[in-house]
């Protein structure tokens, strides 16, 4: 039986019918340029002790953020006590060389102390919660033992050092240390260059008050923050890993505190020790710093 359609009227049908599948294909790609965000804030973790190999993989985040098109701000998610004077100076050149070509927030949860504090400086804007401890602009040193009478040096002052020696270093670290906190900070500051380097440690709400951070706000408000100094209306958020801890080692105990393996420095030598990390130190085996202090 020869059908009755008319065929002007299936290829019309047919035409139609095309045309709804080729939309059904092409709606999630138009929909998806329509909602393409302007641009992304990338995520950095600054958790746990500053040592060397934590912040060269931050810097190595940061580095990634620099270079890639889509970032165009980037959040310190902060959460340290500090560590390493060296680890703690890198991860200050590493911050600072980021915020000079992008926008830098920073926001502490619990900790944001001595080297760290030191390390996120260069941020445009630090937030904290009331609760969060910042500051302690601070630098400690350990000195090691005699030489055993068995070892024979080149000279008096090989490995070794008096006492003095390691306090005019310290000051060193200090007034470097000290000075950062001046520059970035400087203008804001309610407290007086003596005072910082009395290296307190406060809590959020009074750092915000004496200008040691800059808004009470959570990680949200500070990722917010970052995307309006970036001209970003719509924006992603990009995850980046905590670093991965190698050689260092930290362990939650009972008590509180974060015990934190000494394996800084060479092997089953004594050497002078410079930390920026805020809490108890016993280098007797071991370093102990309160995390919660």
């Amino acid at each position: 039986m020869a059908s009755d359609t008319d065929p002007k009227t299936a290829a019309y049908v047919v035409a139609v019918v095309a045309a709804v599948l080729l939309s059904a294909v092409l709606a999630p790609v138009i929909w998806d340029y329509g909602t393409r965000s302007d641009g992304n804030v990338a995520v950095v973790s600054i958790t746990g002790f500053v040592s060397s190999s934590s912040v060269d993989r931050v810097a190595e985040d940061l580095r990634e953020a620099r270079e890639n098109e889509s970032i165009d701000a980037v959040v310190l998610e902060v959460d340290s006590p500090g560590g390493s004077a060296a680890a703690s100076e890198q991860l200050y050149l590493a911050v600072r060389r980021t915020a000079q070509e992008l926008p830098v927030v920073a926001s502490v949860r619990s900790m944001g102390a001595s080297g760290a504090y030191y390390g996120m400086l260069p941020a445009e804007r630090i937030y904290v919660t009331p609760a969060s401890m910042v500051g302690s602009v601070g630098v400690r040193g350990t000195v090691p033992p005699p030489a055993p009478n068995y070892e024979v040096r080149s000279g008096p002052d090989k490995a070794s050092g008096t006492l003095e020696q390691r306090r005019e270093q310290i000051g060193t670290l200090q007034r470097a240390f000290v000075g950062s906190v001046m520059e970035h900070r400087g203008d804001d500051l309610a407290i007086s260059r003596e005072e910082v380097a009395h290296a307190k440690v406060y809590t959020g709400a009074r750092a915000v008050d004496n200008g040691m951070a800059d808004r009470i706000g959570d990680r949200t408000a500070a990722i917010d923050a970052a995307a309006e100094m970036a001209g970003l209306s719509d924006y992603g958020v990009v995850e980046k890993e905590p670093p991965r801890r190698r050689g260092i080692v930290l362990a939650s105990t009972t008590n509180g505190t974060v015990v934190v393996d000494p394996g800084v420095g060479y092997r089953h030598v004594d050497t002078t020790r410079f930390l920026m990390v805020h809490g108890e130190v016993d280098l007797d085996g071991e370093v102990i710093a309160n995390a919660s202090a």
